[in-house]
């Protein structure tokens, strides 16, 4: 009748936490690495541009894994609470936020918002553009946080991923 393994019955939720942190601790120490999970953040018209990301994130076995929530809802909507704690599970669940930054990224309040409710909830957060030179404006919270701005490289962007992941 039943069985399996312990699950973790009789441990707190402050000595599950522990053995957690412990669990990582020596996955980090010991080298061994996983996907990254990180969420995107962008505006809807460069859809198509993150979806290239992914697939090139895909096509050259990248150790990255995009999780994004693509949005055509306003800012200030009446859905905008439920969207909000929609996105703030999603966020919860990464280690860092990629913010994919052009010359209308600036004016979106969704991708200002995900990135403050990134740093708030402690996940490092990295900006990409496309080109040479990242765009004239960046989003308030990019420049106001300091977020650092990496062009369009897949080992870049990898390289500045596991740094803001690690420093969290």
């Amino acid at each position: 009748m039943g069985g399996g393994g312990g699950g973790g019955r009789g441990l707190t939720p402050d000595e599950l936490k522990a053995l957690e942190q412990k669990a990582k601790k020596s996955m980090k120490d010991s080298g061994i690495t996983g996907k990254c999970n990180v969420f995107i953040s962008f505006v809807e018209e460069d859809l198509n541009d993150v979806k290239m990301l992914r697939g090139q994130a895909k096509n050259q076995n990248s150790d990255i894994e995009f999780n994004d929530w693509s949005l055509q809802e306003p800012f200030d909507s009446k859905k905008a609470d439920y969207i909000k704690r929609g996105i703030r599970e999603r966020i919860r669940q990464c280690s860092v936020t990629m913010v994919y930054v052009s010359d209308k990224t600036a004016d979106s309040k969704w991708v200002d918002w995900e990135i403050r409710e990134s740093i708030a909830m402690g996940k490092g957060v990295v900006a990409m553009h496309k080109g040479d030179t990242p765009p004239a404006r960046l989003p308030k919270a990019v420049t106001d946080h300091k977020v650092p701005v990496v062009p369009w490289n897949q080992k870049e962007l990898a390289k500045a991923i596991k740094k803001q992941s690690e420093s969290r």
